[in-house]
């Protein structure tokens, strides 16, 4: 049960706009159906379709745009040529200023883009709330075998780095993509060690597998109910003071997952649905609230930054802390 004195019966989530910049990806992995190739379906939303969800998001209430898009999408021609007909030269300057732009219009970004040097974690900081990459497994597995960008020790090289740069991070486990028990608990130990040297991991995500038709592993079983509930509480045990996140649309069962040690259940958006698992659809606000209150526990409204760094200039630019010190409560929270 999550008796945990720093978390008691408080569960965390926000109201976000999930931005798929674009779906173009140097990797393949064996479950992605969200990758597309330049001929299949690929995409890169410009300018003005991300300025226009954004506003729609603050006219919703929300406070987070998540920036999502496939890693190094330049390794396509195609995606080249789209970046120069919006007139950046690469992702990371277009990144840059559409952060700059969200974070204008009195939103804040947290962008998902891969594995990034420390010289574009850098630049995307100033404009960002809060950064993610997920793990997946600190082990290599044939899931990857034709992604190099799921190298596990480059992702930990790209956490490392976020961590040297006060970047709030968020980062996580894929679960049932064909790891063991034991290299889940290799994984968070390897997260375990990086927070400790650096305190900027705000959350980790135990995030469940699902099966995508037409891909690869279309037909490999999704992990059940209780192999989810003992990864969320072998992460718990392994690091007692993180937040830890998991999906309400890929699970129904709130209260097993907050008896389990979680304690936030993540970004659910009112203007676009989840782009990665889209046959899942969000629950409401109302619905989410509603169902940690049923729990026994007290639903509470965050930024993109948690609360404990929402309280610490150390892990914010000028820009962000302005808009921070808007949205937030006294607690770190979103004000009401």
């Amino acid at each position: 049960m999550n008796s945990n004195p720093r978390f008691g019966r408080e569960a965390s989530y926000s109201r976000n706009v999930f931005l798929p910049i674009t779906n173009l990806c140097r990797n393949r992995c064996s479950y992605c159906g969200f990758r597309r190739d330049p001929n299949d379906g690929a995409w890169f939303m410009s300018p003005d379709e991300v300025l226009e969800l954004a506003e729609r998001a603050k006219t919703a209430g929300c406070s987070e745009v998540l920036l999502t898009l496939g890693e190094q999408p330049e390794v396509h021609a195609e995606a080249k040529r789209m970046l120069e007909e919006f007139g950046y030269k690469n992702t990371i300057d277009y990144l840059e200023n559409l952060c700059k732009r969200i974070l204008e219009l009195g939103l804040l970004p947290h962008t998902n883009a891969g594995l990034l040097e420390e010289r574009e974690l850098r630049r995307l900081r100033r404009y960002n709330a809060s950064m993610g990459l997920m793990l997946e497994c600190a082990t290599e597995l044939p899931a990857h075998a034709q992604s190099p960008g799921k190298d596990p020790k480059l992702r930990l090289k790209t956490i490392k780095a976020a961590g040297k740069l006060r970047i709030p991070f968020t980062t996580g486990l894929l679960v049932g993509i064909g790891e063991s028990f034991e290299e889940r608990i290799r994984s968070l130990l390897a997260l375990r060690e990086l927070h400790e040297r650096y305190g900027h991991i705000q959350e980790i995500i135990i995030q469940p597998f699902e099966p995508k038709p037409g891909t690869p592993m279309g037909n490999h079983p999704r992990p059940s109910e209780p192999e989810l509930l003992t990864t969320v509480a072998l992460a718990r045990s392994i690091i007692p003071d993180m937040n830890l996140q998991v999906p309400p649309n890929l699970l129904a069962n709130v209260r097993h997952l907050l008896l389990a040690g979680a304690n936030d259940l993540g970004g659910i958006s009112p203007v676009t649905p989840d782009f990665i698992n889209p046959e899942h659809p969000w629950p409401s606000v109302a619905e989410l609230r509603a169902a940690i209150e049923r729990a026994g526990f007290v639903p509470r409204e965050r930024l993109p930054i948690y609360p404990r760094y929402a309280r610490d200039e150390r892990f914010m630019s000028k820009e962000v802390r302005e808009r921070v010190l808007e949205l937030a409560d006294e607690d770190g929270y979103r004000a009401c």
